[in-house]
């Protein structure tokens, strides 16, 4: 299928879907729309993510498998349930480029965490530090170890990225870990904890950070603590440097 019948468009109305890779059934995309959205990936040219994972399955001759999770609503009802969809899901999976438009409504965290988040207090920077948003690839429950390899990997950044002694990495405008930068290599060329044994070609352009986990007084000075008040409203760029 690769349309919906006129009659059933006008009554699923506003919808959220999702692409599920038929090979371990898991979702790796998910989306909101109306009409035959749903299907206008199949044929997409773009350079993203989710259509290059789908190329892959085509090239193993499988179609990705179609769902509608909810259906019948408005656009802003599929705003808040796309966004509400994707916070279970495994981020690592997904080739979204965002959490969804309804992730300002709050995403899934700990009542500890989200009154942190709600009532933190300004910090100033005075290290020289590169603040990483993470908010792409930030999950609720995320190991130590995950967020270090989604703070460190892989972005553009110039050469002021060689004055920064610290990569502070929020969520949300809040300081999630603080980490002492001990180099910079190319993007991919160190292994993350879950990568398998074969090989990656560094990623042209892209740089990563190698280092540890600051000392319990510079996390203690900065974690917790808002920097949403460093990064001009509407910023797209996940990356802004402070002191260096």
């Amino acid at each position: 299928m690769n349309h919906f019948p006129p009659k059933v468009r006008e009554k699923l109305k506003y919808y959220v879907y999702l692409y599920i890779d038929p090979r371990d059934g898991k979702p790796f995309y998910v989306g909101k729309g109306k009409g035959n959205r749903a299907f206008g990936h199949l044929n997409d040219s773009s350079e993203t993510e989710k259509v290059r994972f789908i190329q892959e399955l085509h090239d193993v001759v499988i179609e990705p498998r179609i769902e509608l999770l909810k259906y019948g609503l408005t656009e802003q009802e599929a705003l808040l349930v796309e966004a509400t969809a994707i916070d279970p899901l495994d981020v690592k999976k997904l080739t979204n480029i965002t959490r969804g438009h309804g992730s300002r409504h709050g995403s899934r965290a700990s009542v500890e965490e989200i009154v942190a988040s709600i009532d933190a207090k300004k910090v100033r920077v005075v290290d020289s530090a590169i603040l990483i948003n993470i908010n792409r690839a930030y999950r609720y429950g995320m190991l130590p170890i995950e967020l270090y390899d989604a703070t460190r990997s892989a972005w553009k950044v110039g050469e002021r990225r060689k004055n920064a002694k610290l990569a502070i990495s929020g969520y949300r405008g809040v300081v999630r870990e603080v980490y002492e930068i001990a180099e910079w290599i190319p993007g991919r060329s160190s292994m993350r904890h879950n990568d398998k044994e074969e090989y990656y070609d560094p990623i042209q352009a892209r740089w990563e950070f190698v280092g540890k986990i600051a000392d319990e007084a510079i996390r203690k000075q900065y974690c917790g603590r808002s920097v949403a008040h460093y990064f001009p409203k509407g910023a797209q760029n996940p990356i802004l440097y402070v002191n260096c």
